[in-house]
């Protein structure tokens, strides 16, 4: 019954709010993100934790009010989200602008494919929007299998609709599908700051340990693909911004292992930049370091 509800709500954002004027869905998500904040929920005080192992100096004030920023930014990325089929190609080409594009550009053009790793910042919806528009090019993503399936479905058909090609996290063949997209030449967007898996690697993070995915380092070792980080965020304008990062390379001594903890972590060094920057536009209402898992099973 849950799961139906769910599903329910999600049919009707995508159905209700994409048909509201830009500023009725932005004060709408403001007001709910106010709400929600509010309520002081578990969510909340997750973001909240989060929030101060990124900013340790902050005081109870401040922290409360990075927490509450962070939900209207959460929440910018769902009325947008929710939009984004309905937007105009130009639309989609003018609402992202992102520095240091370069790197993307010239590896996409050297033929040796690439990946794009992110954290949930900011909206890569939008990002993967741009990315298909203004540069013309298709990219290949993973998603989670939500449940109900027809919630998947809904996500799998609202991304396609962007140029996304979407395949299952789970079922073990995405990876040979990725690697094979990038020795084409391809690109490839992962969200990679959470990997409670086995296979997740451990980096330093804020101070203390986290794991984050092997994916993306594993790709590029595998395949001579380009491994670029990227961060996202917002501004007070109706345009998001964002950060290509220099490229992280593979080691040239070391096992596979090896170099992929150290790839993983330069990567996690990479958002942690990007995050401190703009720790309101960073989506973490999960737990994601170990001692906050530990402490949950404990």
């Amino acid at each position: 019954m849950r799961e139906r509800l769910t599903d329910t709500l999600y049919g009707l954002g995508w159905a209700t709010v994409k048909k509201l004027p830009e500023p009725t869905a932005t004060g709408l998500g403001r007001r709910i993100a106010d709400t929600v904040w509010k309520r002081r929920g578990k969510s909340v005080l997750r973001l909240e934790s989060n929030l101060a192992r990124v900013v340790p100096d902050a005081s109870p004030e401040r922290l409360a009010e990075l927490s509450k920023a962070g939900m209207r930014s959460y929440m910018r990325y769902w009325m947008e989200s929710f939009r984004l089929p309905a937007w105009s190609k130009d639309r989609m080409k003018t609402g992202f602008e992102p520095q240091d594009v370069h790197y993307l550009v010239d590896g996409l053009a050297s033929g040796r494919g690439v990946v794009l790793a992110l954290p949930h910042m900011g909206n890569y919806d939008l990002a993967g929007a741009w990315v298909t528009t203004k540069l013309d090019t298709p990219f290949t993503t993973v998603a989670e299998r939500l449940k109900p399936e027809t919630l998947y479905d809904r996500f799998v058909a609202y991304r396609e609709s962007l140029g996304m090609e979407v395949l299952p996290h789970t079922g073990g063949s995405a990876f040979g599908t990725l690697a094979r997209r990038l020795r084409d030449g391809g690109l490839v967007c992962l969200v990679a700051d959470r990997d409670l898996s086995a296979s997740g690697v451990e980096v330093k993070f804020f101070g203390d340990t986290a794991r984050m995915p092997a994916g993306p380092a594993l790709l590029a070792q595998q395949t001579g693909a380009l491994l670029l980080p990227v961060t996202l965020w917002y501004d007070e304008s109706a345009v998001m911004r964002g950060r290509v990062h220099p490229p992280i390379e593979v080691p040239e001594t070391g096992t596979r292992a090896e170099k992929t903890s150290v790839m993983t972590q330069a990567l996690a060094d990479a958002f942690a930049t990007g995050i401190a920057e703009h720790p309101e536009d960073w989506h973490m209402l999960q737990r994601l370091w170990l001692a906050d898992l530990e402490e949950r099973r404990a």
